[in-house]
Parts: C-alpha cells; structure tokens; sequence
C-alpha cells in the first residue's frame, strides 16, 4: 500500500512508539494499521494496539508509556471536558492530553431484529451497549437516555459477543459506533429478513450529534439508505515536553515524526488508506482542545525527514489559540482550505 511495512528493521533498542485503536474488526485499527503502514515505509515502527476503545485510548495516551496515540470520540472528550471542572479526577486525567489530528465522523449502527422498527422499540429489549471504558459505551448510554429508551437490560460485552449473540436470539439489537464501512458488519451471517439497521432520526439526537447517512448496500444485507447520526473520531497525544528527559524528547519526535508523515502523505491516505480517509478535514479541531506542540513542530518545513519532504507554512490570523493557529496555517499551505 504505502511500500514495505517494515521497512528498516527495528532494533531492540528501537524506542517503543503505540498507537491505541479499538477491536479487531473496527474501523480504528484499521486507521491505526494505515498510519503504521505509511510509518514503515519510512523505516519507523509503530505498534497497533488493540484496546476496548476510545476511553481507554484517551486514559492509555496520558497514562502508559511509550503510548504517543489514541483514537478517540470527540463526545467523550466533550463528555470529559464538561465534568472536568467538578471533577479533579476527570481533570487529572485530561491534564496535558492534546489533539493531534480531527479524523472523521464516526457512524452510530443499530443493528436489530427486524421487528423492532425504531429507536422507541427498543423500551424493553435486551441490548448490547458495548464494553465499560469504550466510546461504543458512552454514546450508547446517552442515545438511549437522551431519546428516554429504557432497555431491559444494558447488555456491556464488546462488538464481537455482541454480535454472537444477536446473531443467536439471545439479545435483541446491538450498539456499535464506527465509521462505514465496519469489517464487523460485511458478513453474510446477517440475514436482511432478519435483523436492519435501525433509523435515527430524534430531533433530540440531531441536535446533540451529526446528522448523516448509511449509504445503501454499504453493507450486504442493507439495500436502502439509513438515515443515522454520527460523532467524529479524533487522534490525540500527549504533550510532551522535548527538554524535560529523553523519554520525552523520544516521544515529542515520534510524534512529531508521524504527524509530518500525515501530513505529507495524506492524499496517499485518501487514496489507498481505509474509505474514511477520504472524508478526514484536518480543519475541523474539536472545540476546547489544543493541538500539541510536538505535533506543530512536525508540520514545520524546517522538519526534516528522509522519507518526506515537508510542505510550506503559510500565514493565517485566527482568535484562536497559537498551537491550533499554527496547526491549521500549515494544514492549509499543504493541503488547502
């Protein structure tokens, strides 16, 4: 895809660079793979990590070491954000995370069976919500009690169970929140006659989330359009302070290295990378959070690298803070506005 994935073979004194995603069947390992991939043709290794998701991912980023990046939903950013300010555990936990790059809006699937038709049949069902500690989680938690469904039982196992036991009639409709196409829902072991994807269409819910759609046939067992909503999925970091020790130092490049390979092989990403590449803005930072600094000094032309040729800065006046001003002044010079 992007040349040899190993590239230079890593030595065991190779410093650890991870990256956190989720399952392995959804769409954050996939991104997660692509930028690894893009990093081993450049001869850097980066590990793929699979997690339960995105609050994990988030905890994993200001909490483990050697973990430089997570993917994570930016309503649980807001959800972490809102709760901060109350909270001095919560804003512990958020002390120093940053935005490295926004990605892309993030599908909210419903698959049931086929005689609950709408997101209030749902009063009384037994329905996977995910496991605790992943963003499929939250935003399932607030979907149901923002449109006031009260399900018999909040069934919290991961997308695979979930899946296993729909598919056997033991609960009744499942929650899983990734971009289409998901790998998990392409298998002819859902039967259309039996099981669809639910419409969201609360006016509660459009409101609080992006309203968007399920193309048809995204899936094999889904002829027509679904109209859903969506939250964007956001890669964050750490910021790390480059002349505090050499841990931090390593990990401010390898941050710094992988934001210049996005960068510069971006169209490359949309191109050959998962499909949601080709709806990434790199505009679009979620609001309250700041870029790091170790990702802005990996997307200044004064970056070298032997592998890319970093792209022009360019001028921009903004109210907004330095890092995001400087971020997206180089976004635009590289890629356009």
């Amino acid at each position: 895809m992007f040349g040899t994935l190993g590239g230079t073979p890593a030595t065991a004194q190779e410093f650890g660079k991870n990256i956190l995603t989720g399952g392995p069947n959804g769409t954050y390992i996939q991104i997660g793979r692509d930028l690894a991939e893009v990093a081993g043709a450049c001869g850097l290794t980066y590990a793929v990590q699979e997690s339960a998701g995105s609050l994990e991912n988030f905890l994993g980023v200001r909490r483990r070491s050697n973990t430089q990046f997570g993917i994570v939903q930016s309503d649980v950013l807001e959800y972490l954000k809102t709760y901060a300010s109350d909270d001095p555990n919560i804003a512990r936990a958020i002390f120093g995370v940053r935005i490295a790059f926004p990605l892309y809006n993030e599908e909210v699937h419903i698959l049931a069976r086929r005689d609950i038709a709408s997101l209030g049949d749902l009063n009384g069902k037994r329905v996977a919500v995910g496991v605790e500690d992943s963003g499929t989680f939250l935003t399932a938690s607030l979907v149901l009690d923002l449109a006031g469904v009260k399900p018999s039982e909040r069934v919290t196992i991961n997308a695979t169970d979930s899946m296993e036991r729909l598919l056997a009639g033991d609960i009744d409709a499942m929650f899983y929140v990734a971009g289409a196409p998901t790998k998990l829902f392409q298998s002819d072991q859902i039967d259309a006659g039996q099981f669809h994807l639910l419409p969201i269409d609360d006016p509660t819910l459009s409101s609080v989330y992006v309203p968007t759609s399920i193309a048809a046939n995204t899936y094999p067992f889904q002829s027509d359009a679904i109209d859903v909503v969506a939250v964007k999925a956001v890669l964050m970091t750490y910021d790390y302070n480059a002349k505090k020790n050499e841990y931090h130092r390593l990990s401010c490049k390898a941050v710094s290295d992988m934001s210049n390979l996005i960068l510069t092989n971006f169209r490359q990403l949309q191109e050959v990378g998962h499909p949601k590449w080709k709806s990434v803005d790199l505009n679009d930072i979620p609001p309250g959070w700041d870029i790091g600094e170790c990702v802005n000094a990996g997307l200044a032309d004064s970056y070298q690298m032997q592998c890319a040729t970093a792209a022009p800065m360019a001028t921009s006046e903004s109210l907004e803070s330095q890092a995001n001003e400087a971020y997206r002044a180089r976004i635009c010079a590289a890629i356009g506005c």
